[in-house]
């Protein structure tokens, strides 16, 4: 449960008896998500979860921001926009998911089945596991890659488009469900950097003074000598955040402001762009970076 919009509604779906009871709902904490979703975490488990007797477990690999900026810490990089010397573009790897969401998810199923990492499973032992894919992202719903998980996606069972989730949660009251992702995700729209410097001033200054801290890298990369060739930055357009062109407005954000689906935005902005806000463990919404020479690599 990355409590954004999609993962919201499957809570509340199963909570109010639409869908049958989890047993339990796992949120995998980066420790840098924005203010709002830690705000809404905590009342989908007040007011929707612990009525329901569903537990919200939270797990954590650490905290994503203070990792990169540590050149004593492993860490598996996060999928920034470099400039090459050259002047060519390209972005580094992805690993950000993997590392700070699958992989606490994947250990706590373990412990959950009596089974903790390095024992072996037995192959009749398994969770179902549901993922909050919506029709509108049916493309990204998939197996999972070990036995023990078996995945299911109910929504796409329902013929719920992120919109109808939408819907679904305004007429519970939390129609300000918020995207579900890193403060400093390179995936963000302009929309979604806007929301976050005319909201939150002190969001803001956090993601700015990160954006530059790690314009050559990681710090564990630099101390190892392994250092980016090209500079790094957290805006597709490759200019520090900012003086990035936050305020330029796609055309697709314009259309579904003129015909007020603003529920609809992120959608239609990643048919112009490839890339939507938001984060989920299982399909993550942004686009697959290509590796560049010198990038982030997972430090041993």
């Amino acid at each position: 449960m990355g409590a954004g919009v999609q993962s919201s509604t499957l809570l509340a779906l199963s909570a109010h008896g639409i869908l049958p009871k989890v047993d339990y709902a796992i949120f995998a904490d980066t420790g840098w998500e924005p203010q709002a979703v830690y705000a809404h975490l905590d009342r989908l488990e007040r007011e929707i979860a612990r009525p329901a007797g569903i537990p919200v477990l939270r797990v954590s690999s650490g905290n994503i921001r203070n990792d990169a900026l540590d050149p004593d810490h492993r860490f598996a990089s996060m999928p920034l926009y470099v400039l090459n010397q050259d002047g060519k573009q390209g972005m580094t790897r992805r690993q950000c998911t993997g590392e700070y969401k699958i992989k606490p998810i994947k250990k706590k199923v373990r412990d959950l089945l009596g089974y903790p990492y390095p024992q072996r499973i037995p192959k009749d032992v398994f969770v179902e596991q549901w993922v909050g894919i919506s029709t509108d992202e049916f493309h990204r719903a998939k197996d999972a890659d070990v036995k023990y998980m078996r995945n299911r996606h109910p929504l796409i069972d329902l013929d719920w488009s992120r919109s109808d989730c939408v819907r679904y949660l305004t007429s519970i009251g939390l129609a300000d469900t918020p995207k579900s992702s890193c403060l400093g995700c390179p995936f963000h729209g302009n929309q979604q950097w806007r929301n976050i410097r005319d909201t939150s001033p002190e969001e803001w200054a956090d993601v700015v003074a990160f954006d530059a801290a790690i314009r050559q890298g990681n710090a564990r990369a630099n101390a190892a000598g392994n250092r980016l060739l090209g500079q790094a930055y957290l805006h597709r357009s490759r200019v520090p955040l900012d003086e990035a062109p936050i305020d330029h407005v796609t055309a697709a954000e314009w259309a579904a402001r003129q015909q007020n689906l603003d529920d609809q935005a992120a959608v239609v902005e990643e048919l112009e762009t490839g890339v939507v806000d938001g984060c989920s463990p299982w399909a993550c919404r942004g686009s697959e970076p290509e590796p560049v020479q010198g990038d982030f690599g997972l430090a041993s």
